[in-house]
């Protein structure tokens, strides 16, 4: 079983209750885990992406640091540290912000039904973006949160503006 292609599925109290393949659990949706990271520089900008058109979802849309699904028995800051080295480089000290429950279409196939659990990181290290995550040239730095979002195109990653509005009102 290769792990990354499996989610681990839980109820609406994050508890355990099964693994699935990922694809599966995005064509009929059952509740997974997923992480967001967010960047923010001592200056005050929010690091933003354009992912990479081999994505197999939201393939060229803009978005935030990184996100993913952690494996079967990964704790959810060990899934964000390890996707945001694997994407942006970048090894930094991750705060989680909270967690949410949303589900949206994501296509004519696939939709999100994610407990998604929301990390925060200050720091001034400079990506280093993978290029078979990102766009290549096409990270950006923003110094609002809220202008950040509201300056790129309106196709954005499903949960994106959810995560946006929990880090800004907290």
């Amino acid at each position: 079983m290769n792990r990354e292609n499996y989610v681990q599925l839980v109820d609406e109290q994050d508890n355990p209750v099964g693994v699935m393949e990922k694809m599966a659990a995005h064509r009929h949706p059952v509740l997974h885990r997923a992480i967001s990271v967010f960047i923010v520089n001592s200056a005050g900008e929010w690091l933003i992406h354009q992912r990479n058109g081999n994505k197999y979802h939201s393939a060229g849309l803009w978005t935030k640091a990184c996100c993913t699904h952690p494996y079967e028995g990964e704790s959810y800051v060990d899934a964000a540290n390890r996707r945001l080295h694997e994407e942006m480089g970048m090894t930094c000290r991750l705060t989680p912000m909270f967690h949410f429950i949303y589900k949206a279409r994501i296509d004519d196939e696939l939709t999100e039904y994610e407990y998604d659990q929301v990390f925060l990181a200050v720091t001034d290290e400079e990506p280093q973006p993978n290029e078979h995550a990102v766009k290549t040239g096409n990270t950006s730095l923003s110094k609002s949160c809220r202008k950040m979002w509201r300056s790129i195109p309106k196709d954005t990653p499903p949960g994106s503006e959810l995560c946006i509005s929990g880090l800004t009102t907290r």
